[in-house]
């Protein structure tokens, strides 16, 4: 096992019918314009809407989103596509809603027929690396390395490399390596950003375009932050979650100047949200919207997001839905890459036109699934079951004018209620029909789901002894079952 202290890896480095408003505008964005420009997808872990400084935290800074959001588009309805964290990742890869993918909801694994943005940019030639947060290979509890043999691991899905770990982690990570094990010093979102410019730095040198994708494990619990990072809070728990949001800022602050100091800023897109909304502990996680994580309320599912682009896109913020199931069809239709990259039967869309300052017409809504809850967002209007209670726990919102989910219009506007019920019927069967396999061309699922907690997995026996001597794991040392002891 590899040990690294910090200091070892740093590198020194007019408003539409759509609700889109434009404050710049975009050139002709187009693969032709660059030849194959680099992707860099960012995304945290549980932080809420509300917490960036542009949206009006009361005690959070976050100076280098805010002058990313300046430089960049700034998405103000931007959605994960689950309320929880493997839902949303599972969508990012797929460009569909989680529960077509394998992944009903935290740690299942993603159905490895399903076809990923990391092959598709392989096939075109990119370099692609995963850093951080995995939770997709169906092994439950606080993240461990992700093992060689992992039948899940990211590898699997389209990565060339990865330095990964199962679920969340903070303080002094320990990740894995393609398999081996490496112990770091440090704020893991600074390390995850230095091991990302490593790669990138090298990818420069060879000439190849690259997608690195970067899944912090912050702000998460069990939420500890540097000294240096605490938020002056009388809530010593939450003074750690907000600092653990300063550090990712900061590791943002160091993304940014290493892409400049490579002199590849103008030839790279980052796109950066959180993977669903804010935790209960902060009061201001998710602003004046409704709901936490877990909730198809808005501030269960609407995250911060931004996307940079230098010398492509400029300042604008955009009004108009938008979701992580659509980062893989934008890319698609941005690289020009092949229509089968995506399975036919996909939820996002490309939202190419919006970043040309363009109205997006979507073509159906934008679809949500979770433990029998469901919820459908067209355009201003909102569909939701929140509570699985039965026909009366419908509700409908138009966000426009009642953001935060006040005024349930079911029985005002009956004839727009009905149409969107029917509608999340239709996709609930369409949802069935994919999880029982049949958008593959075996028509059937062919590994069997996943879903056991690494401290009851053989596999993970041998790890034990390294393992229950860190602070994270030693809680967990007395739920091992006597057959492992």
């Amino acid at each position: 096992m590899k040990i690294h202290s910090l200091s070892m890896i740093v590198t020194t480095g007019k408003k539409f019918l759509a609700l889109l408003l434009i404050v710049g505008s975009l050139s002709a964005v187009s693969a032709k314009d660059g030849d194959h420009p680099n992707i860099v997808l960012v995304m945290a872990d549980d932080q809420g809407w509300g917490q960036v400084g542009y949206n009006g935290h009361p005690t959070l800074k976050t100076p280098n989103l805010d002058a990313m959001a300046a430089a960049g588009i700034r998405f103000d309805r931007f959605y994960a596509g689950g309320s929880v964290c493997s839902p949303t990742r599972a969508t990012i890869l797929t460009g569909r809603t989680h529960t077509r993918t394998g992944v009903t909801t935290h740690g299942d694994n993603l159905c490895l027929q399903e076809r990923t943005l990391p092959q598709a940019l392989q096939k075109a030639g990119y370099a692609t690396a995963h850093f951080g947060k995995w939770h997709l290979n169906g092994v439950h509890g606080p993240g461990v390395p992700v093992l060689a043999d992992d039948p899940n691991h990211p590898g699997l899905y389209g990565f060339d490399e990865w330095l990964t770990s199962t679920n969340f982690f903070d303080l002094n990570p320990l990740l894995s390596r393609e398999g081996d094990f490496e112990e770091f010093k440090g704020d893991s979102s600074d390390i995850l950003v230095a091991e990302a410019l490593e790669f990138i730095q090298r990818q420069k040198e060879a000439a190849t375009p690259f997608l690195a994708v970067v899944w912090y494990g912050s702000p998460h619990g069990p939420m500890h932050a540097l000294e240096q990072d605490r938020v002056e809070s009388e809530d010593e728990e939450l003074g750690h979650h907000l600092g653990e949001i300063v550090a990712i800022d900061r590791s943002v602050g160091a993304l940014r100047r290493g892409l400049r100091d490579l002199e590849i800023e103008k030839d790279t897109l980052v796109w950066y949200c959180s993977d669903n909304g804010g935790l209960r502990i902060d009061p201001d996680a998710c602003g004046t919207l409704r709901g936490n994580k877990g909730d198809f309320f808005e501030g269960g599912i609407r995250v911060p997001a931004i996307l940079e682009w230098p010398g492509q896109i400029e300042a604008a913020i955009v009004d108009a839905p938008a979701t992580t199931m659509d980062i893989f069809p934008t890319l698609v239709e941005l690289l020009d890459l092949p229509g089968d990259s995506l399975l036919p039967l996909h939820d996002g869309e490309s939202i190419l036109p919006l970043l040309k300052g363009e109205e997006l017409p979507r073509t159906h809504t934008i679809p949500f699934s979770f433990r029998g809850r469901t919820a459908l967002i067209d355009g201003e209007f909102k569909l939701v079951n929140n509570s699985r209670k039965g026909p009366e726990a419908w509700q409908l919102f138009n966000l426009e004018k009642d953001p935060s989910e006040k005024r349930d219009l079911s029985e005002k506007l009956p004839v727009r209620f009905r149409k969107m019920r029917k509608e999340a019927d239709r996709v609930n069967a369409s949802v069935e029909a994919s999880a029982a396999g049949k958008d593959y061309a075996e028509s059937q699922v062919i590994q069997p789901p996943r879903g056991e907690y690494w401290y009851e997995m053989k596999a993970y026996q041998p790890h034990f002894e390294e393992f229950f001597q860190r602070r994270e794991f030693k809680k967990y040392e007395n739920r091992v079952p006597p057959a492992l002891r």
